[in-house]
């Protein structure tokens, strides 16, 4: 019988029930939706399979135990208690990620402290040498979460956010987040049956008509990461993680078979950004970047997606300024984009209402701790 093991993927509020649908199209079947999260049952496999093709999700978690943390030495002894050599040796490097909510224990680094000394004072018992401490890309990166005393202590399968495709080096002013670009594009029913065309008339580094493309061509997200958490591990199991990604490059659908996507920016370094990556998510002649004003926009097919992120105040611009802009994108969309459908995702509702039309619907999602709508016009 196969070894089955309980995961836990992690994710930004608001986007949970797109992350369970997502791990359901894996073949993953015993799912359940938590806050900021969604916990999940399977082999390894399943495991592997999440951090390769997620796109929704920030880490994949392995949680190994969870115990009464009241205090420091409770949590220090709760730690210790686990079988460590099972998972990393003396000579490999470790990091640890520590947070509580209403919980005794509020200091994050006091936290991780006591982990770490509780893991390497085990070894130097064992062993009489100790594994050492690597923020960057370490063998094996600890996960401690405290909620009202009660500790969980987990492997981070991803090692680093999942948001990081590999394929963003430089970003613009105020980049979008890759899961939650992934999570707006869900939301706008993207990849399109009816291979309707993509518009992104203020894009930015790129990120929004990126993420389009490689849904499009059923790309995994996680193909062009050189690093995550579990390829230090002792758990390991490379023959497996080979195939999973042999599996991911032979059910990529050929760049032919894609519709139009396309991006305007009118920040000259911008779309540089956004061509360099293009260049590294290996998407070059699939997705077309130029510089244009997004007030010269024009449709590129006869239906479509025109999806954008603006900026809405918080850290791009001021809000009477931008008000013109909305107005203007929203006079574009009446006027040039008949028969499309219409996406604007904002976290300003005064600017909203300068778009002049009326949202056929409304979705929440959180961008960092900004609340934020994206708005869907139906443009016929």
């Amino acid at each position: 019988m196969r070894n089955e093991n309980d995961f836990f993927a992690t994710t930004a509020k608001g986007m949970e029930s797109l992350l369970a649908q997502e791990l359901r199209e894996m073949g993953i079947t015993e799912i359940q939706e938590k806050r900021a999260g969604v916990a999940f049952r399977g082999t390894l496999e399943a495991g592997y399979r999440a951090c390769l093709w997620s796109r929704i999700a920030n880490r994949i978690l392995l949680p190994l135990r969870t115990f009464s943390a009241p205090d420091a030495d409770a949590l220090y002894q709760g730690v210790r208690s686990i079988h460590w050599t099972d998972h990393l040796t003396s000579q490999n490097t470790l990091a640890v990620d520590f947070s509580s909510s209403h919980s005794a224990l509020t200091h994050t680094y006091f936290g991780a402290l006591k982990v770490k000394d509780a893991i390497v004072d085990q070894f130097r018992t064992l062993q009489g040498l100790r594994p050492s401490v690597s923020v960057v890309c370490p063998d094996l990166r600890i996960n401690v979460y405290v909620h009202e005393n009660q500790a969980t202590v987990s492997l981070d399968l991803s090692g680093e956010s999942l948001h990081q495709r590999g394929y963003r080096k430089e970003g613009s002013k105020a980049p979008l987040k890759e899961n939650l670009a992934a999570a707006i594009l869900k939301l706008a029913g993207w990849p399109r049956q009816d291979q309707g065309a993509f518009l992104d008339p203020l894009c930015g580094s790129g990120t929004l008509p990126i993420e389009a493309a490689m849904m499009s061509l059923r790309m995994a997200p996680g193909l062009h990461r050189s690093y995550f958490g579990f390829l230090g591990w002792l758990g390991h199991v490379p023959v497996l993680w080979k195939r999973l990604r042999q599996e991911a490059l032979d059910c990529q659908v050929s760049g032919s078979k894609i519709p139009k996507i396309v991006g305007y920016e009118g920040d000259f370094r911008a779309v540089r950004a956004a061509l360099q990556n293009l260049e590294r998510a290996q998407l070059r002649g699939r997705v077309h970047i130029e510089k244009r004003d997004f007030s010269h926009c024009e449709p590129i097919a006869s239906h479509g997606v025109f999806l954008t992120n603006p900026p809405y105040g918080e850290r791009l611009g001021d809000i009477q300024q931008l008000k013109g802009m909305y107005r203007q994108m929203g006079d574009l969309l009446k006027k040039k984009f008949t028969n499309w459908e219409g996406y604007i995702f904002t976290g300003s509702s005064d600017l909203a209402k300068s778009i002049g039309l009326k949202p056929a619907q409304r979705f929440v999602l959180f961008n960092g701790a900004i609340e934020c709508r994206l708005l869907k016009f139906d443009l016929y």
